[in-house]
């Protein structure tokens, strides 16, 4: 599994959408959801995403680790951190990732006013770090970040939109596509989704091969319940399913 820079998708804030959305009905506010990471029909490891809120900011805390065979074979233990303002513009994020033998930290600040972002990361095991800046749009995306900017859209099926996302090496307009109405069933539960694709794979914003894929229930509280990256060969398909949903 690769850093969780890759999960979940991301997009804008509402004074980016147009006319093919509505305001949303409940989302967005405090929750925690829990994921089941499924890898070759095994359970490859867990990932929590937290969402808070402080004063005018939003906070999205998202930990991913491994477990069991994937954890011998490659062991994952990520932290990342994304701070972003009412509108879901990404402000400041933080990435502790440890993956197989690699471990480096990385911070991105976002200056809005300025259009520019700040990226300093530290490799931990080849004693080396990296810092630069990056012209950025007035309303800049991380891909985690995405999934509660989309939550708070209601892209209907037929409809795409791009938007600004950053790696923090990188810049590209993603293109979000709202494909079909789905039903879903998850540990025996149907839920009635939307299925979006995000475009961020095949040398748009990561070169490797790929699909990302999420539904997203087809109500007020827009909750994901269902994320699959399709990768090419070796990696093949990896699925993340809603375990547990927690409002705070």
């Amino acid at each position: 599994m690769r850093s969780c820079r890759i999960l979940p998708l991301c997009f804008c804030a509402l004074a980016l959408v147009g006319e093919s959305t509505v305001p949303p009905q409940q989302f967005p506010y405090p929750e925690k959801l829990s994921y089941r990471v499924e890898w070759r029909l095994v359970t490859a490891g867990e990932a929590t995403l937290q969402f808070s809120r402080s004063e005018r900011d939003w906070q999205l805390d998202l930990h991913l680790a491994s477990a069991g065979l994937v954890s011998r074979l490659y062991g994952v233990l990520d932290t990342y951190k994304l701070t972003s303002d009412e509108h879901f513009c990404a402000l400041r994020s933080s990435l502790d990732a440890q993956e197989g033998k690699r471990h480096s930290a990385t911070v991105v600040e976002f200056d809005n006013a300025r259009h520019k972002l700040s990226y300093s990361e530290k490799d931990f095991v080849k004693n080396t770090a990296d810092k630069h800046e990056l012209d950025v749009a007035p309303c800049t995306f991380e891909l985690p970040g995405a999934l509660i900017a989309l939550r708070a859209l209601r892209l209907e099926p037929g409809k795409t939109i791009a938007f600004p996302v950053t790696t923090g090496k990188k810049l590209v307009n993603a293109k979000v596509e709202a494909e079909a109405k789905d039903t879903v069933t998850v540990d025996g539960k149907n839920y009635s989704t939307v299925r979006y694709q995000a475009f961020v794979f095949d040398n748009v914003l990561y070169r490797r091969k790929g699909r990302l894929f999420v539904w997203m229930t087809d109500d007020g509280d827009r909750v994901p319940v269902r994320l699959q990256f399709q990768m090419g060969f070796p990696i093949g398909a990896i699925t993340l399913d809603l375990e547990k949903r927690e409002k705070l």
